[in-house]
């Protein structure tokens, strides 16, 4: 793929999810046993702030506040027009996607499983990576969560988990499954599970 070597995920596996799903509490876990992680989300977050001019010229100076982007207020938008959300993605997907390949062969040189946080990672096919492990919940439990989570309705909700591939979908498209449809103690020995991954 573009701007890719053969070598440059060699070692790494995808950790990706709906949202809601518990992606970043999966994360967490997998942190405390000392795997190490590049966050996508984390570097969205980075180069949105760096790139804040360029979100108040392509959206509206209202989007951004002391050159900090008003991500809430931006995520409404998006959700909201699949014009403006292409908008967004194509100023920030080449960039996010430069910096976790930077990432990427810092890690590789360890020459050692590394876990990549890519949540879109099954709706763009962006990188040649392999194995993928999948944080699942059904998407009933997927509403109830980010309902609770963002104070959000219903149809908010709804509206933004259908933005994404449909989690049963990708599901078929995992090489390895967390299931996160009980208690966190269960979560816990499923991520303990996937431990010989990364020995």
């Amino acid at each position: 793929m573009k701007n890719e070597t053969y070598n440059s995920f060699k070692h790494a596996i995808v950790l990706t999810g709906g949202i809601a799903t518990g992606k970043s509490t999966v994360a967490d876990l997998f942190l405390k046993q000392g795997i190490l992680i590049i966050d996508a989300d984390r570097i969205a977050h980075k180069l949105l702030d760096l790139h804040s001019l360029d979100i108040a010229q392509i959206f509206g100076k209202e989007y951004v506040e002391n050159e900090i982007v008003l991500r809430k207020k931006l995520g409404f938008l998006i959700f909201n027009n699949n014009e403006e959300k292409l908008k967004l993605e194509k100023l920030m997907h080449p960039l996010i996607r430069k910096e976790i390949i930077k990432e990427s062969a810092i890690l590789e040189s360890k020459k050692q499983p590394y876990l990549i946080d890519i949540p879109l990672f099954f709706e763009k096919k962006d990188y040649s990576i392999k194995k993928s492990i999948l944080v699942y919940t059904s998407q009933d439990i997927q509403l109830k969560r980010l309902m609770k989570r963002d104070n959000s309705s219903k149809e908010d909700a709804l509206l933004r988990i259908n933005s994404q591939l449909n989690i049963e979908e990708k599901k078929r498209h995992a090489t390895y499954i967390i299931d996160n449809t009980k208690d966190l103690n269960h979560l816990q020995k499923e991520v303990e599970k996937l431990q010989d991954l990364f020995i």
